[in-house]
């Protein structure tokens, strides 16, 4: 069973009113799996279990840990996992099937917890949502996860289903500007948005030869969001937190390679290029004044960031690109504390820790949320808080 978690937000009363026919952000929930790692511990379990007797492997896992900033995550990976397939933790084992025998069933239940937490917080009937879009780089199979998500919500049979498989990190936002779509061009319509990721698929033992197997280890965890997606709330009946206001995706020519994802017999093997924080601090600011624009705002410490931390050198990189005053970046800074890089689900964990910040008196009008993957892409939603 998966832990849950959502703050049950009453009604309360509009800063800014919703403009006509523009999407908004309606209600946000979150789950996750039940074994929960703190960092300092981390290291000591996957030596022990991928039986590695490599010294400096654990010792450059150690460093990882701590350059990170993570301080916990939660992961489906467990002992009874390891005991009943030992096989996932032997090096050139041919395990996919075994992989997703644990992480199909694994990615739904959490994306179900996520959404029942969701639903609870918007206060209708499920039966009111009218399309569901899935968010997953963690499952394959026909029918896919939306179905049985659907299914288990007892959403009606004729919701509309969208699928957004192996987008990776920006999944999420893509799930936004695809909801933001489907909400304004269906007037009525609520959408139900989730995400859920597991490193079930790209787990496996230490080897020289995969240095970000490492990085992985030390970053990564596991979890699923969910968000209802609409326009014109009802009053009295929906609080509505966040409007989504305009989205851009983008992709850098070239640059195909940096983040290189390959589904094989063992798994899903992972490459990443050292040069990829420089390729998001060398083309961010471009990208973000394009969305600005249309609103024709132009300095970036007049706006909330809501980034995906992808880690702390991007990060880094990008308060140091925008000139961010500090702090702008603290929600970022403190989902990966958290969470880790729970890939599509970290923006909407971020989303949430700044939907407190803006409560408080003085929080800006004006945000940005912004998200990157293979590609390079570049996913972007100008978002103004309510």
């Amino acid at each position: 069973m998966s832990k849950t978690d959502n703050n049950n937000a009453p009604c309360h009363r509009l800063e800014h009113a919703s403009t006509p026919g523009k999407a908004t952000v309606l209600a946000i929930g979150k789950a996750f799996p039940s074994q929960l790692i703190p960092q300092e511990y981390l290291v000591e379990g996957y030596i022990r279990d991928t039986k590695c007797q490599d010294v400096s492997i654990k010792e450059k896992l150690e460093r990882l840990c701590k350059t990170t900033t993570v301080k916990t995550r939660y992961t489906v990976m467990c002992k009874e996992i390891l005991d009943k397939y030992p096989e996932l933790a032997t090096e050139g084992s041919s395990t996919i099937k075994q992989r997703l025998e644990i992480a199909n069933p694994a990615v739904v239940e959490m994306a179900l917890q996520a959404s029942l937490a969701c639903i609870k917080e918007w206060g209708r009937p499920a039966t009111d949502i009218t399309h569901i879009i899935y968010v997953s780089s963690s499952e394959i199979r026909l029918p896919g996860g939306d179905l049985y998500l659907a299914s288990e919500l007892g959403l009606r049979n004729d919701v509309n289903r969208v699928m957004l498989y192996f987008l990776g990190c920006y999944g999420g936002v893509t799930g936004l500007r695809v909801a933001k779509d489907i909400a304004e061009n269906n007037p009525g319509s609520r959408i139900l948005l989730t995400t859920s990721e597991t490193t079930i698929l790209g787990f496996r033992p230490p080897n020289k030869a995969r240095p970000y197997d490492l990085v992985g280890a030390a970053l990564f965890g596991d979890g699923a969001a969910a968000t209802i997606i609409g326009t014109d709330p009802i009053t009295g009946k929906e609080s509505p937190f966040m409007e989504l206001n305009y989205a851009v995706q983008q992709f850098l020519p070239g640059t195909q390679n940096v983040i290189d994802g390959c589904l094989t017999e063992e798994g899903i093997n992972f490459k990443l290029g050292r040069d990829l924080p420089q390729k998001i601090e060398d083309n961010i600011e471009a990208f973000c004044r394009k969305l600005m624009s249309k609103a024709g705002l132009t300095e970036f410490n007049d706006l909330f960031w809501a980034v995906h931390p992808g880690g702390p050198a991007i990060l880094n990189r990008l308060e140091n690109s925008l000139k961010l005053k500090e702090g702008k970046l603290e929600c970022s800074r403190r989902a990966l504390k958290d969470y880790g890089n729970v890939s599509s689900n970290t923006i909407f964990y971020v989303m949430e820790y700044m939907r407190e910040e803006l409560k408080k008196e003085g929080g800006e009008e004006w945000g940005m949320a912004l998200a990157f993957g293979p590609g390079i892409t570049f996913e972007g939603i100008l978002l103004r808080s309510l």
